[in-house]
């Protein structure tokens, strides 16, 4: 049986006449193939990935296993439709904190239409895109069974500044709650999540070195998932941290150049998190926490 994803932070989502993802209990996610020329594109991205001998086995695991497309019923009701059946990446998890974090300075495509270049021109100066080399698209932070998620509403993600920026990946990893204004990040679980030889800024530095040779592929307008969970860190066990690269609709042809693009917003990325690491941040405010609040929602119990 098909349903709406409980854990989908970023994206068009499904319900209310909508059309959206959906998954199953089986641990596949279906992506509705868009209509114009991106399904086409992803489904070819996905094709060539799955098949070509040249990806290192180490970094396949950084991308959602294909499956292949199949005719199921939208979520708008329109009847069957084509759709692009993958791994879903959370289907193993209870209450997983995650965060979508779209890379690059740049997220259109050389190729695209004038119309479709200026409208992402905007929205990339209008965030932190072109600043930063990456922006946060949502993001859903574990507190306890009380209060569940901690979800910020599109509006105010899509507002963050650098500096906001740098307070949420702090929150992602602090034991403390993210919608309390009075205090400051503690980032107590920045080892266990960050750190160490297999957590979230190791696997980056892995992807990384790929990307300084790879010239298969130019990822344009793709996203990076950071996922972990708070519970079982709290039990003593490990807290499951990866990252995931998803979205593939304006993947091009590398053409033996290496994607600078992608690459330079993954350096930034990695910058920052090591910084958290390492020590305090000094951008990090009573006076920042308190506006970020303002605006914030909180999701009591499971995210919908």
């Amino acid at each position: 049986m098909l349903k709406v994803p409980d854990h989908q932070v970023a994206g068009h989502k499904a319900g209310k006449g909508k059309l959206g993802p959906l998954v199953d209990d089986s641990g596949c996610f279906y992506k509705p193939y868009q209509c114009d020329d991106r399904g086409s594109k992803e489904v070819a991205f996905y094709t060539s990935f799955s098949s070509n001998t040249k990806i290192p086995a180490h970094i396949r695991r950084f991308f959602p296993v294909f499956y292949g497309t199949k005719l199921v019923e939208a979520s708008d009701g329109s009847g069957l439709s084509p759709h692009i059946v993958l791994q879903d990446l959370v289907s193993n998890r209870n209450n997983p904190s995650i965060m979508d974090i779209k890379i690059g300075a740049r997220t259109w495509y050389p190729q695209a239409s004038d119309d479709y270049i200026e409208r992402c021109f905007q929205k990339d100066r209008e965030t932190t895109t072109s600043l930063l080399g990456f922006r946060i698209s949502g993001l859903q932070i574990y507190e306890n069974k009380e209060s569940g998620f901690w979800k910020p509403v599109k509006k105010l993600v899509q507002a963050f500044n650098v500096e906001d920026v740098r307070l949420v990946l702090r929150k992602f990893v602090s034991s403390n709650s993210p919608t309390d204004s009075n205090s400051v990040p503690d980032c107590s679980f920045a080892p266990s999540v960050y750190g160490g030889s297999s957590g979230i800024l190791a696997q980056l530095l892995e992807l990384k070195e790929w990307f300084e040779d790879q010239t298969i592929y130019n990822l344009n307008s793709c996203s990076v998932l950071m996922v972990y969970e708070k519970e079982s860190l709290l039990k003593g066990t490990s807290p499951g941290a990866e990252i995931k690269l998803v979205d593939f609709a304006h993947v091009i042809e590398g053409t033996g150049i290496i994607d600078h693009n992608f690459l330079g917003g993954l350096c930034s990325l990695i910058k920052i998190i090591s910084e958290i690491l390492t020590g305090p941040d000094e951008h990090t405010n009573k006076a920042c926490l308190q506006d970020m609040e303002k605006n914030s929602v909180i999701d009591n119990g499971t995210n919908k």
